[in-house]
């Protein structure tokens, strides 16, 4: 069978709901406005689903570059693309530092409401220099470099985990959909994981063999499979948490790196205005 896109994902506000996608605009720093915004304690910590489940609920509308965030209960809110937003602000993801622009009084006030707790939201500032892994792509480069000499070093994105792009498979949800349903579990939507690419047309887990995928001229080095925190047992739909199915992925998916489900990909050959469109044709390379 042909490897394809099956659908296309992007999630504006970290760890809050997502977008579904027909076509989207790709950069070096991945899909259009994806985790360009994070919210953050007043400690200036970030926030994520791990330890605030409600912000599944928080939903995410663009309107070109301007952002609508809507919630149960809540009235909507309008966030402007402001060229001068407000004061530049230091952040830290996990053990990366950059910086944020803090969006302003009315959309900390809605957030904190919602949360529970005092909270801003900041928009990645432009100055801002946060680079993907140069340990996994530089191991990347080393191994794959014969066939792809100019494959950048640097790739800056923005307030994502650690990687620009989160890829998953169908045929691996499928088969552990199967698994659940064989220990009377019901299954789950690709959404608990919150990818930005599904392919199909691979089998399960074969995307833990890729080294990369093209889409056209596009290049999608795959440096690291994904491993897995709680966020999955969370029901995007609902924000109530279980037990599943992180306890059956664990029973077949536990590796040295953790539990693992999906792999985090660096894009290159990326031009301005590309796009990447849900049917389009993958050509893959195994790394076997």
């Amino acid at each position: 069978m042909s490897i394809s896109i099956l659908s296309l994902h992007t999630y504006p506000v970290k760890s809050c709901a997502g977008i579904d996608h027909t076509r989207v605009a790709i950069s070096q720093g991945g899909l259009f406005l994806d985790r360009k915004w994070v919210v953050v304690d007043d400690q200036g910590v970030f926030l994520t689903q791990r330890q605030h489940a409600r912000m599944a609920l928080i939903q995410p509308a663009l309107h070109g570059h301007d952002l609508t965030l809507s919630a149960p209960g809540m009235p909507d809110l309008q966030v402007p693309w402001l060229r001068d937003a407000g004061p530049t602000v230091p952040v830290r993801i996990w053990a990366a530092d950059t910086l944020g622009l803090d969006e302003g009084d009315a959309a900390a006030n809605w957030l904190s409401e919602f949360l529970g707790l005092g909270c801003r939201l900041l928009r990645e500032h432009p100055q801002a220099q946060r680079h993907a892994s140069l340990e996994h792509v530089n191991a990347w480069r080393s191994k794959h470099g014969e066939h792809e000499p100019d494959f950048p070093e640097l790739h800056r994105f923005s307030f994502a985990d650690g990687f620009p792009l989160l890829i998953a498979n169908q045929g691996s949800l499928d088969d552990l959909n199967r698994r659940l349903q064989a220990r009377g579990q019901a299954g789950v939507p690709m959404n608990r994981f919150r990818p930005n690419i599904v392919l199909q047309g691979l089998d399960a887990y074969e995307e833990d063999y890729l080294a990369s995928i093209k889409v056209g001229p596009i290049t999608l080095a795959q440096v690291k499979r994904c491993a897995r925190c709680p966020i999955p047992n969370i029901d995007q739909a609902t924000a109530l948490s279980a037990s599943e199915p992180g306890l059956t992925l664990a029973g077949h998916r536990q590796f040295p790196d953790g539990v693992l489900f999906g792999v985090n990909a660096v894009v290159a050959g990326t031009r301005e205005g590309d796009t990447l469109s849900v049917g389009d044709a993958v050509q893959a390379e195994f790394d076997f």
